[in-house]
């Protein structure tokens, strides 16, 4: 039984794979300073309510915190007696290495993303991930992740605004009735509802233009769908598209030892 663990800057996702399906799914703050016991004793009791009763022995794990790693590999070797794979590490190998500039360090996240992204929809591909920040993963035809646009998340964005300028309020994100707002709220919301719509278009047909290939764009992040309701921006939404690369990761990495 498999444990996939996907850490981002804001949630840490933890998924349990039978291998055929995810059969739980849980959500948490992304902590650096909680601890290994800390993490189990809030897995297993999610796991006992759930009345999941199965044996962990395997973990994979991927961390745009790198502090946060040192726990959890506490957590795999202490409570499931194993050595979690860590995507980015050397012992942890790639179905097809990134592309990019000598010396560079890609995200986890984004590697994970090229490699389910292209187990499901093959190459020439541009991978738009709506995170704490917003990103275009590039993927070539043989499945290498050869490049990217790393924009602020719309989040980040309404906090800024929030936090720098006194009389703005904190709002949702949320599609507005119409691009002209008649208060504060729904000036705000226009600004950064059709803001975006304009950045994943241009950034997305300026990647296409450079590429000269046909490429399709696919989407994830919880707020991909609140974006595709006002445009066609999105040739596929998957929500699970990390959780998916990291199963697509550890299965490789199976297959060549």
């Amino acid at each position: 039984m498999l444990l996939a663990i996907d850490c981002g800057n804001t949630n840490t996702v933890f998924s349990i794979w039978d291998g055929d399906s995810f059969i739980a799914t849980w959500r948490t703050s992304t902590e650096w300073q909680r601890t290994a016991d800390q993490y189990y004793v809030w897995l297993s009791t999610l796991m006992n309510f759930q009345k999941i009763d199965v044996e962990i022995d395997e973990v994979i794990v991927s961390s745009t915190v790198p502090r946060v790693v040192f726990n959890l590999r506490v957590l795999s070797d202490r409570y499931f007696n194993c050595r979690p794979m860590v995507v980015g590490k050397s012992d942890c190998a790639l179905p097809q290495e990134a592309r990019v500039d000598e010396g560079t360090t890609v995200g986890p996240d984004r590697l994970v993303n090229t490699a389910g992204a292209f187990d499901k929809f093959g190459g020439d591909l541009i991978v738009v991930d709506f995170g704490t920040a917003t990103t275009f993963d590039v993927v070539a035809s043989d499945g290498a992740y050869v490049g990217g646009v790393i924009a602020p998340g719309v989040n980040l964005s309404l906090e800024a605004l929030h936090n720098a300028a006194a009389a703005l309020p904190h709002v949702d994100i949320s599609k507005p009735q119409s691009v002209v707002g008649t208060n504060t709220v729904a000036c705000m919301q226009s600004g950064v509802f059709w803001g975006y719509i304009g950045l994943v278009r241009e950034i997305c047909a300026r990647i296409k233009a450079e590429r000269g290939v046909p490429m399709r764009v696919i989407a994830t992040g919880g707020l991909a769908p609140l974006f595709q309701q006002a445009e066609a921006l999105f040739d596929a939404f998957e929500e699970d598209l990390t959780m998916h690369g990291l199963i697509v990761i550890h299965r490789f990495n199976k297959e060549i030892t």
